[in-house]
């Protein structure tokens, strides 16, 4: 069996849910999308879907294989794209969307730097904290930070990003600093008061000792006044009101510059992603591939992410 063709398989039934969803948008029966899974498991062995008359669910192999397949499959459109463009120029309307606050520092500000590489390109860019679904509102392209459950969309991963415990040098200088994940709640924290984001807490990883594994825990430390709105909590931390969870993206400049501290960087839990996504197509579209390779070059650059204003 073809080996790309199987990963195209794969991810379709992901995507889809179904065998037969995969089949009807292929134009061939169920029975031949069920074989084509079951050679590649044969294959790989290992099992890669749990398969039921009314749904299928990965198996962790099989979330890390689709991760793996999606980002082969988008290199491979866009090597493709690359081709058939030659020296075509690229044009069209570029649809883009962000986070608000990653959107303001580091989306927005590269805009018209990609429209002076690529003046017929239009874009045009929302800024929202909403899961935005991309297919059904007409988007080509979402830059989203952590972690992605939507398995139906392709992604490529741009950077590391990390979340820091942080605080001003004056609120440290007051109060002392923690030593340890569990004497935060000892102290100020600056914590989100929404349900949308960090429902699990802020998050750390202890060592291994005795032989045992290391360990990732979740605490939701309290503090005199939380907020909605991470911007805030981000300028509260640094008028040294508390200490703040916050990613490396928003505060790495103010390290830099020492207008913040980091803490417990010994527990800090692993990174997760900051990426580019978008729906599955047969034909990635120029300027689609354009931005996303020019948000990986500029996100790559050293000092990127020490400048103030991305």
């Amino acid at each position: 069996m073809d080996k790309l063709k199987a990963m195209e398989t794969f991810v379709a039934v992901a995507a889809r849910g179904s065998l037969a969803a995969a089949a009807r948008a292929e134009g061939v029966a169920p029975a031949v999308i069920g074989r084509r899974l079951d050679l590649l498991e044969e294959k790989l062995g290992v099992k890669l879907m749990l398969r039921t008359t009314r749904r299928i669910t990965l198996t962790h192999e099989g979330g890390a294989y689709l991760e793996d397949c999606q980002r082969l499959l988008a290199e491979i459109a866009s090597a493709e794209a690359s081709v058939s463009a030659g020296g075509a120029q690229a044009s069209g309307r570029l649809r883009l969307t962000a986070p608000a606050g990653f959107g303001r520092r580091h989306v927005a500000p590269l805009v018209p730097l990609f429209h002076e590489l690529h003046p017929e390109v239009t874009i045009s860019l929302n800024l929202s904290d909403r899961v935005i679904d991309l297919a059904g509102e007409g988007y080509d392209c979402a830059v989203r930070v952590g972690d992605l459950p939507d398995s139906s969309l392709i992604s490529v991963r741009l950077a590391d990003n990390r979340r820091l415990c942080v605080a001003a040098p004056r609120y440290l200088q007051r109060h002392g600093r923690p030593e340890h994940p569990q004497e935060l709640a000892r102290f100020d924290c600056l914590v989100l008061s929404s349900d949308a984001s960090q429902t699990r807490g802020w998050a750390f990883r202890l060592p291994g000792r005795g032989g045992k594994p290391e360990q990732l825990i979740h605490l939701r430390p309290d503090g005199p006044f939380d907020c909605t709105d991470g911007q805030v909590l981000h300028e509260w931390c640094l008028a040294g009101h508390g200490i703040a969870w916050r990613s490396t993206w928003e505060v790495e400049s103010d390290i830099a510059a020492g207008r913040l501290v980091t803490l417990l960087e010994d527990y800090a839990a692993a990174p997760n992603g900051i990426y580019a996504v978008f729906p599955q197509r047969k034909h990635l579209p120029l300027r689609v591939r354009l931005w996303v390779d020019f948000l990986k070059a500029r996100y790559g650059q050293p000092g990127f992410w020490q400048q103030r204003n991305g």
